[in-house]
């Protein structure tokens, strides 16, 4: 991977910090897109692939720490640069303990800034496998978990970006079943269950599902769903 043309998701709620950030990393040749917060964060993650975050530890509602827990907990191993004001021996602890690769105290100079980014990119380039797209098929649909796409054919079937966030976090292992709770989470910090049960009905709709017996969006008693696609 040449490193300048990775793309990047700058994630911190100071609006004018997060706008020099962005500027900064895309005037040194890199893609950037930005995030005001972990909900917002989750909507690009969902959208696009990113090769790492630069993310702030201390925003209102969900901290960059809750955020990189969840990523982590689904399997996500997205590169994670953490920003933070703390920086004491115990909070750096905590953030690579979460499953941060690397942490920055504010202030900090730009230099230093894409300096460490270049260093976690050329180490997650070097331990990356080669993958392939992975489609999985429901009936004469199929999703791409790379992509986020839902198509029949040639066409594409809209999806809500809360819909994408809950196809793609139940087909990274099919067949598992995710509570509404950890369901919840990953669509946002204060989502509700009821708000969960509402986006697979409409998830079921769009692949075609039988609502009363269900085949592709499967209801497990007490617990939440399980995806289980054709293959």
């Amino acid at each position: 991977m040449n490193e300048p043309n990775s793309r990047i998701l700058v994630v911190d709620d100071d609006r004018r910090l997060r706008e020099l950030i962005t500027k900064f990393i895309k005037d040194s040749g890199y893609k950037v897109d930005s995030a005001a917060s972990a909900t917002e964060a989750r909507v690009h993650l969902a959208a696009q692939d990113f090769d790492m975050i630069v993310l702030d530890i201390m925003m209102p509602g969900e901290t960059g720490i809750d955020l990189t827990h969840s990523l982590r907990e689904s399997g996500n191993t997205i590169p994670i640069l953490f920003l933070t004001a703390r920086d004491s021996v115990e909070d750096r602890i905590h953030g690579f303990d979460s499953g941060g690769d690397d942490y920055l105290p504010k202030p900090f100079e730009p230099a230093e800034l894409l300096s460490r980014m270049r260093a976690i990119l050329r180490r997650h380039t070097k331990t990356k496998p080669e993958t392939t797209p992975i489609s999985l098929p429901f009936g004469n649909l199929n999703f791409n978990l790379e992509t986020g796409v839902l198509s029949d054919k040639n066409d594409h079937i809209f999806l809500s970006s809360t819909e994408v966030i809950l196809l793609k976090t139940m087909a990274q292992s099919p067949r598992k079943p995710f509570s509404r709770e950890d369901l919840a989470q990953r669509i946002g910090h204060r989502v509700t269950d009821r708000a969960v049960d509402v986006q697979i009905t409409r998830l079921r709709k769009k692949l075609l599902d039988d609502s009363k017996q269900p085949r592709y969006i499967q209801t497990i008693r007490h617990i939440g769903y399980a995806l289980c696609p054709d293959q």
